[in-house]
Order: C-alpha cells, then structure tokens, then sequence
C-alpha cells in the first residue's frame, strides 16, 4: 500500500483557536505500511498500524466536545485524545495497547479522535 495522507476537515469558525494551536493546513493523518501518524499542530501520536484495534465513523457532535486538541477530563476512566478541526464528522481510532501520553495528566491513551475531510477513507486505510 503507499502512504496516504488524510487532511482535516476545518471549520474557519475556530482559526483563532486552531492559530494558537499551531495547527496548519497540512496537518492530518497519515498512513503508511507500518504506521499511522497523526499531526495537529505541537501535538502528534505515532503508532504502528499493528496497534489499530478498529475505528468507527461519528458524528456530528457538540463543538465544544469536539473542537480542538482535548482530553476528556472529568471521566476518570476516559483515556482518549481528541485532534479535531470540526464538530461535524470525525473518526476514532481505537488502538490494542495504548499509546504514550500525548498531553495532559493521564499516561496514556486507549483512542484517538480525529476529524479528516476523508473519514470513510481514513477507516478503510486502518482496516488491518
């Protein structure tokens, strides 16, 4: 398979925030052979495509659940990270062991949110 790159999907109602993020246009999610590798702007997550349980396609959702780079801060038992540049449609990623701390206080985490223009295509390209 050759390396696809997924774009995010952005909604320019949130550039002032996606800015302080650093997010640029050309971050996403990109897939090779062997990995994935998620991008927005000072944050990133890599692992190898081996560690991809599933993922599913949802949405929409709350913009203020969804937008940004977020964790899930008062379940105590949701270890997930958020990389998302709408509310409307995204895809989480579910990973077989969990990934090191992106950011935040939990160590580690069991999935990933993302919001790419492509979600049937982003799912299909993880499909192991």
């Amino acid at each position: 398979m050759a390396t696809r790159y997924f774009p995010y999907q952005f909604d320019n109602r949130w550039a002032v925030l996606f800015f302080l993020l650093g997010v640029k246009k050309t971050d996403g999610v990109t897939v090779t052979d062997t990995e994935m590798i998620a991008k927005m702007g000072r944050y990133s997550l890599r692992t190898p495509l081996s560690n991809v349980k599933g993922t599913s396609i949802s949405g929409p959702h709350r913009w203020y659940t969804a937008v940004g780079v977020r964790l899930s801060l008062f379940d105590p038992v949701d270890d997930g990270i958020t990389f998302s540049t709408n509310h409307y449609q995204g895809v989480t990623i579910e990973f077989v062991d969990k990934v090191p701390k992106v950011t935040g206080l939990k160590p580690s985490h069991s999935w990933l949110y993302v919001s790419p223009a492509d979600c049937e295509g982003l799912a299909a390209a993880l499909k192991t």
